[in-house]
């Protein structure tokens, strides 16, 4: 049986965790610039848990994790979307790329070399 404590505690997360993950926390507030309106988007994730042990003893968590996806920008009545470029990650993909082409390409390129090599070896 939980405790009165534990269940508070556990409503107190989920009306946090129901507030972290609304609209405001995706859409930004709006910005006015010469005319036109940007809206900020941002991609959120979240998750929870918790647990008890006995009567006594519970506990419940929640993590919350936010990125910039990118804006809108409204003007004259038209909106376009503009991503955000996170820097890390293309750099990180250019990485994944190069070190897959070195393990994939390696042994095809030693072996063409041995094989130009051993011919010269031969005339």
């Amino acid at each position: 049986m939980l405790t009165e404590e534990v269940i508070m505690d556990v409503q107190q997360v989920l009306a946090g965790a129901q507030e972290s993950m609304s609209v405001r926390r995706v859409f930004g507030d709006p910005i006015q610039v010469d005319g036109s309106t940007i809206v900020p988007v941002a991609k959120i994730g979240g998750g929870g848990g918790g647990g008890a042990k006995g009567t006594d003893e519970g506990g419940v968590g929640f993590g919350l994790a936010a990125r910039p996806a990118g804006v809108y920008v409204i003007r004259n009545g038209d909106a376009r979307w503009r991503p955000a470029i996170d820097v890390n990650r293309v750099i990180l993909g250019g990485q994944l790329v190069a070190v897959t082409a070195l393990l994939t390409l390696g042994p095809a390129v030693r072996r063409w070399l041995s094989h130009r090599s051993g011919s010269r070896m031969e005339t």
